[in-house]
């Protein structure tokens, strides 16, 4: 493997460093040291300035949707026909008035990248996430009812175009 191809692989296992490297905001140097790749750091570094400057800097995604807050969601193990399901996941699944928790529901254009971009914005603002989901018009994130205004916010600020 090349010492190209390897710097590109190790970029590939760590997201933030690829998202930066996106956004123009890398020291190569310092980007090359923390790579765990055989070679010298300068090549590396020269590696990680092609890599840049062959990614698109096209926005992630494109979304606009509307946005809401539910209050009273919680994970429930069987579903009546009565129950309002706000997020199901496998066996897992969250319901209106069974619990304390917070859903943040946006419906419109979404795409999935917009369910990473509001995860990792979440996870910056010290936000934990209890469970999300995201369809090609749909992205919930469950929260405590602490965290459901600020949560809101964040979702609002990604997918509100």
């Amino acid at each position: 493997m090349s010492l190209a191809a390897a710097t590109r692989d190790a970029v590939r296992e760590r997201p933030f460093l690829y998202d930066a490297l996106r956004a123009g905001v890398v020291n190569y140097t310092a980007a090359a040291r923390s790579l765990d790749v055989d070679g010298e750091e300068e090549a590396i570094a020269t590696a990680l300035r092609r890599f840049a400057e062959e990614l698109d800097d096209d926005p992630a995604h494109e979304s606009d949707a509307r946005v809401s807050m539910k209050s009273g969601l919680g994970r429930v193990e069987s579903l009546d026909a009565e129950s309002a399901i706000a997020l199901q996941v496998g066996d897992a699944a969250y319901a209106e008035d069974a619990g304390s928790l917070t859903g943040i529901v946006a419906t419109g254009t979404l795409s999935p990248p917009a369910l990473a971009e509001v995860l990792g914005r979440l996870r910056a603002a010290d936000i934990s996430v209890d469970a999300a989901g995201v369809t090609e018009d749909a992205l919930v994130v469950v929260v405590s009812r602490r965290a459901g205004p600020d949560a809101l916010r964040v979702v609002e600020a990604v997918v509100q175009g």
